[in-house]
């Protein structure tokens, strides 16, 4: 059976997150849905990372198995048709070997994380960043966060519902972006916990606002416990970015877990 990689971006908003829930639509049965009314089977897809409800992708991926060949571009076009009016949109379709997997072939997803910090609310970004109103210093929360950069144990930043085996994470990027009234965070690893990138962010709020120095985010993060965690940034800011996978001339197959540092992010 061919497979076909997806590159999708969605907006999170009145979505459930994009993993298929019984409690709301979600990006994940949005387009099982169109490849049914394309193909008239059941196609079940698999994604690169799990998002929340309210978190927003520019670079989702998946993949699929079709029953025959399609050329690329118009099934792009037909799942995008079928997903009209909704806010998901299938970026690309690729073929790939059947040794792809959207998750486990991943080895390295990237986030970024967007701030607006400024006294009046939003109207055209609301829903899709976090507006902050005191005044937030950028410089001091990007020296804070190389605190969090490297391999640690991220208890202290890892949701209680977490399902990940081990809280150790190698976090490879974690840069703060200032440009006029907007704060981008960008963290990149293999894998990240449950609410990692939102709950580090909003302790970095805390170092921006002067209520925590750097020193109070490395007792946190040395603490290993999650009440010694800021608050958790809210859903609307964090956006999955991209995700990168081994050049298709180096070996494609799944890349085994052996950390066990799986894909949950939201």
């Amino acid at each position: 059976m061919p497979r076909y990689k997806l590159t999708i971006e969605y907006d999170g908003r009145g979505l459930v997150g994009w993993q298929r829930q019984a409690n709301g639509p979600s990006v994940q049965a949005a387009i099982e849905a169109a490849l049914t009314a394309i193909t008239g089977t059941q196609i079940p897809i698999r994604g690169a990372g799990r998002t929340d409800a309210g978190v927003h992708a520019l670079g989702q991926v998946a993949h699929a198995d079709l029953a025959r060949d399609w050329r690329p571009a118009i099934l792009r076009d037909a799942l995008n048709a079928h997903l009209k009016p909704g806010r998901i949109a299938i970026v690309s379709v690729e073929d790939v070997p059947d040794t792809f997997d959207a998750r486990f072939s991943a080895i390295r997803r990237h986030y970024v994380y967007r701030i607006i910090n400024r006294r009046p609310p939003l109207a055209l970004e609301a829903g899709r960043a976090w507006l902050v109103k005191r005044k937030l210093d950028a410089d001091a929360m990007h020296a804070a966060a190389q605190v969090l950069v490297g391999r640690h144990d991220f208890s202290t930043f890892r949701d209680t519902q977490c399902q990940a085996k081990s809280p150790v994470r190698t976090l490879d990027r974690l840069d703060v972006v200032k440009r006029d009234d907007l704060i981008e965070i960008y963290a990149s690893a293999r894998a990240f916990l449950h609410h990692q990138v939102r709950s580090m962010v909003g302790s970095l709020e805390h170092v921006g606002a002067g209520k925590w120095s750097w020193g109070d985010l490395k007792a946190a993060l040395e603490a290993r416990d999650r009440s010694h965690c800021g608050m958790v940034a809210p859903a609307a800011g964090l956006y999955f970015l991209s995700v990168d996978y081994p050049a298709q001339s180096e070996n494609s197959a799944p890349l085994l877990d052996t950390q066990s540092e799986k894909s949950i992010e939201n």
